[in-house]
């Protein structure tokens, strides 16, 4: 097993969510807390190619992404700045780079064969609409039909969405894992102060974890490892954060063939897994 680096995203903001596409490409969204910015960026996710760069809707902070559909970034505003509810719909084209159509009064809900679903909040409940993903042209009144559109979005939320993924999970000693495997993670971890869990992943005979070591000073370094289990060998070795207070989560994940890993919270580097 090797990994080869195939390319580092980084313009020192942070990177807040990664969103791959079915297309071939990843939408990087990334926040300035502090001037309050919301920046976008599309890369070609094999090669790290850009598509766009650092691009700004008119909203700079108060916005988001709901999902990629058929290389549309649907994005959405909130009822309230600062606060969690989602409202309105905005349908960005990623090769023309411009805005299809925008409902303000509709909040998402999923995208299925080709039809958004959405609801409209009333004073008692709501009412469920489905739209033309291209134009956002109402195709449906579907009223208050709230167990049908549920029934629905569990369907099109289920694991197998999510096949081509592999996401840590913590470790411990009855994990159905090789022994192999168990004994690198209990090696590391014997070697070392290690506070909180331990990340890992297994894909094919590559094993990757991360974990929090104590510093003398009572901070948190966080070490990345990726190693082939069958024949022992250590293929990356990196520290994500070197001085943190709190625990950082979800710092890798994979994708089909392609490792993504995070360091220090604004930068991305990605390894191609190779056979």
């Amino acid at each position: 097993m090797q990994l080869e680096k195939k390319y580092k995203f980084s313009h020192d903001r942070q990177l807040w969510r990664l969103i791959p596409d079915e297309s071939g490409k990843i939408i990087i969204e990334e926040r300035n807390t502090d001037t309050k910015e919301v920046f976008f960026n599309c890369l070609d996710i094999d090669s790290g190619n850009e598509i766009f760069s650092s691009f700004q809707m008119e909203e700079k902070f108060w916005i988001g992404v709901e999902t990629i559909y058929k290389e549309i970034i649907f994005f959405h505003k909130y009822q309230k700045p600062e606060m969690p509810g989602h409202k309105g719909i905005i349908a960005f084209d990623i090769a023309s780079r411009e805005t299809l159509w925008t409902n303000s009064e509709y909040s998402y809900l999923f995208v299925k064969d080709e039809k958004i679903y959405c609801y409209e909040s009333l004073f008692e409940g709501r009412k469920f609409y489905t739209l033309n993903y291209k134009t956002g042209e109402i195709l449906e009144d579907l009223g208050n039909a709230a167990e049908s559109v549920n029934s629905l979005m569990e369907e099109e939320n289920s694991a197998e969405k999510y096949e081509d993924y592999v996401f840590p999970e913590v470790f411990d000693s009855a994990q159905n894992i090789s022994d192999e495997a168990k004994k690198i993670i209990n090696s590391f971890r014997e070697e070392r102060v290690i506070a909180g869990k331990i990340d890992f992943a297994v894909y094919s005979s590559l094993l990757i974890f991360n974990a929090h070591e104590v510093m003398p000073d009572g901070k948190l370094c966080n070490i990345f490892r990726a190693c082939d289990i069958e024949d022992k060998t250590l293929l990356v070795d990196q520290i994500l954060n070197k001085s943190s207070e709190t625990f950082i989560p979800d710092s890798f994940f994979i994708k089909n063939d392609l490792l993504f890993v995070l360091i220090e919270k604004v930068s991305l580097v990605v390894y191609k897994i190779k056979s």
